[in-house]
């Protein structure tokens, strides 16, 4: 496995647990509601752009594109 795929796997894995925690999801339900509102492949759409910020940031803009396709994450 490349070094940029373990990075990508690493960076998802953090910010699902990052949104659980704010959200205070357990980690799978926050996983499952972000696959359910694009959350999950709008970060590895927008990885290159999305690694970048800081993650707080990152979470924000999850939530953002969660809520604009169908979410109740406030």
């Amino acid at each position: 496995m490349s070094k940029e795929i373990k990075n990508r796997i690493a960076y998802t894995v953090m910010c699902i647990s990052e949104f659980a925690q704010k959200y205070s999801m357990q980690t799978k339900q926050a996983y499952l509601y972000l696959k359910q509102h694009g959350g999950i492949s709008f970060l590895k759409d927008c990885y290159d752009a999305e690694h970048l910020l800081s993650i707080d940031d990152a979470i924000d803009d999850l939530a953002l594109i969660c809520r604009k396709n169908g979410g109740n994450v406030a």
